[in-house]
């Protein structure tokens, strides 16, 4: 499995961003509020965050020997939960930044609370997103001397069909 790349979690938030701002800006062109996330977002995404990091130490304990063997499939499980969760969190703070860029953008001032839920949004995200690359590198194990590939110049491991 490949490591989740920043590119790819920027990209995933710059196009989450615009999305958020398109949102806000039809709502408000269709003559109803602005967007705001629940005051119960945040929460659930540190919670995550906390329960990915949580789940991802056993994985690190073992890979360093300091525990007991730990199934391959069930670490695997973890660095995908991980992976995931930094996608979601990449889209969830990329979303709430394009709320708050499209707020902050209107010539009236916005209201405290709608504003405050959107930053909350936006921090807990990149909780999630540090806290979920921070958990699939706790479950990178490194590599064993036995996990070399051969040469291609050995011999027996030729191409035999271009010779």
């Amino acid at each position: 499995m490949k490591r989740t790349s920043i590119l790819v979690l920027a990209v995933v938030a710059v196009l989450a961003g615009g999305a958020g701002f398109i949102v806000d800006q039809l709502l408000t062109g269709a003559g109803h509020p602005t967007f705001t996330p629940s005051a119960v977002l945040p929460v659930i995404l540190v919670a995550l965050a906390v329960a990915v990091v949580a789940a991802a130490l056993p994985v690190r304990r073992a890979t360093v020997g300091s525990a007991a063997p730990i199934d391959p499939f069930r670490a695997l499980r973890i660095a995908m939960l991980a992976k995931s969760s930094s996608i979601v969190g990449a889209f969830v703070a990329g979303f709430a930044g394009g709320l708050l860029l499209y707020v902050l953008t209107r010539p009236v001032s916005p209201s405290l609370g709608s504003t405050g839920a959107v930053i909350a949004a936006l921090l807990s995200g990149v909780v999630l997103v540090a806290a979920a690359l921070f958990a699939e590198y706790l479950c990178t194990i490194r590599k064993d001397d036995d996990d070399e590939q051969p040469e291609p110049d050995e011999p027996g491991l030729g191409l035999s069909h271009l010779d």
